[in-house]
């Protein structure tokens, strides 16, 4: 994979038909945006009108456009590049959450979208609880807690943050419900408004959602094979003024990009020479096989690693620890008691008892082994396409041929009953999304219905001529 950068769509004399006299100037400016977005005449890429010229063409102030331009960002409609203009986003109109809340099991679809945990994978949880149970009183765990996380929990975090290769004293761990959870309470306590996160040009769908509700700004920054590239993000430093970093370095979402020792190094200089603030959140690294040290452990007092247990055994704990430099220790524990009060101490339990009984590595290796599985599946059906991913992956990026899109390729494969998530998903600011498309290898809970979802999938992709008519 070459690093991401694609034609930008110019597009400078645009002005909206009318504007609606019932609303302030600024909001009917953006109203006119999102309508123009929504009827198609504005499209992902396309460049807007400096702030001035649009305001001599609609006889108003400046302020007037640049405070209708903001709304229309923090829509996440348009962005903006220092020197370059402004841009209607690469996922303008779409849904910016991964799955809406009324889809999330969609009993039609085949699901290779949503990249699960291999759930029939997990354990009986009445095994941990009955362990539990013998050796203390549980009642304990149902009063309220230290929002931090209690002793006994924080030792667990800190085993589980060192399988990840982050080496966490335990005073150094703080307990979230979730690493969504533990994104919100950074994005909400250690940015502000408008201030700037750096993510690779494809992202985790999560982190846009978040940031929007969030009001903080995603600056894109240019990606290779190997994920974010040192020189692109302290450019982009250098081109606007950017608080944070956000990262997937072991098995990055979506492309499964993997950061080599020598990257990993360059970027935490990046991030130390400019005083960044990184998120790191390893969701996948550890379905990998080798592991390589985290970008956090070069640059422990500006890193945040994210340990989450989701993708490893029950998820629906909502359990995450967190290595936190001491600066911050006081504030997302103050974060955590505002949000949620603490991560129910029983939960956390019943996580560490897995991790600190071995439990937790075996369920980890047999996943690996069904994983590849999976893999061997793919690679027969899919052959002969491009993709990229390992042998012991959860999910693909499937490089699309001409004349598909990913939101073209996503609409065809739900016309076919299989769901899968296209490129616009993950992608981040006004640089048209690459023709690709996420494939979950986890999602079937068989390996006979993920072959079947596999194969609609290669079926729309022999197809004879272009995408159906309506398709694109």
């Amino acid at each position: 994979m070459n690093a991401v950068n694609y034609n930008i769509v110019c597009m400078t004399n645009w002005t909206p038909n009318t504007l609606d006299p019932d609303l302030p100037r600024y909001a009917a400016l953006a109203r006119a945006i999102a309508d123009d977005v929504r009827a198609g005449f504005l499209r992902p890429g396309d460049k807007l009108p400096t702030h001035r010229d649009l305001a001599d063409a609609l006889g108003v102030n400046v302020s007037t456009v640049t405070r209708g331009y903001k709304e229309a960002m923090h829509q996440g409609l348009i962005c903006g590049t220092v020197g370059r203009g402004t841009f209607i986003a690469v996922d303008a109109g779409a849904d910016r959450a991964l799955v809406s809340t009324e889809s999330m099991h969609g009993p039609n679809l085949l699901e290779l979208g949503l990249v699960t945990p291999l759930y029939g994978l997990d354990p009986d949880v009445r095994e941990s609880m009955e362990r539990l149970a013998k050796n203390r009183d549980l009642s304990g765990y149902l009063r309220y807690s230290t929002p931090g996380g209690l002793p006994e929990h924080k030792e667990a975090g800190a085993v589980w943050a060192g399988k990840h290769g982050m080496p966490a004293p335990q005073d150094r761990v703080v307990v979230f419900s979730g690493v969504q959870h533990g994104l919100t309470c950074c994005m909400l306590s250690l940015f502000r408004p408008g201030e700037r996160i750096a993510v690779e040009q494809l992202t985790y769908p999560g982190i846009k959602s978040l940031s929007s509700m969030a009001g903080v700004q995603l600056a894109p920054v240019e990606m290779d094979e190997q994920g974010m590239i040192p020189e692109a993000l302290d450019t982009a430093c250098r081109r606007d003024e950017i608080q944070g970093v956000y990262l997937m370095p072991g098995v990055q979402n979506p492309t499964a990009a993997f950061m080599s020792m020598e990257r990993r190094q360059a970027i935490a200089q990046v991030i130390e020479k400019r005083g960044l603030t990184l998120l790191e959140d390893d969701a996948y690294a550890m379905t990998r096989e080798e592991k390589t040290p985290p970008v956090s452990s070069f640059i422990p007092n500006n890193a945040i690693f994210f340990a989450g247990i989701s993708k490893a055994f029950w998820p629906g704990l909502r359990v995450c620890f967190c290595v936190v430099p001491a600066r911050f220790q006081r504030i997302l524990a103050e974060a955590v008691l505002n949000t949620v009060w603490m991560t129910p101490p029983l939960n956390v339990a019943l996580a560490a008892e897995m991790i600190l009984s071995g439990k937790a590595d075996k369920v980890l290796a047999a996943k690996r082994e069904e994983a590849a599985r999976r893999y061997r599946v793919a690679r027969d059906i899919l052959k002969g396409f491009s993709y990229t991913g390992y042998d012991t992956g959860f999910f693909l990026w499937l490089n699309l041929p001409r004349p598909w899109t990913g939101r073209t390729y996503e609409d065809a494969a739900r016309n076919a009953g299989v769901r899968v998530f296209g490129a616009e998903k993950f992608a981040v600011g006004g640089t048209p999304a690459p023709a690709a498309a996420r494939i979950s290898l986890t999602g079937p809970e068989s390996l006979e219905a993920l072959s079947k979802g596999l194969s609609v999938l290669r079926d729309i992709l022999d197809a004879p001529g272009p995408p159906p008519e309506g398709i694109l």
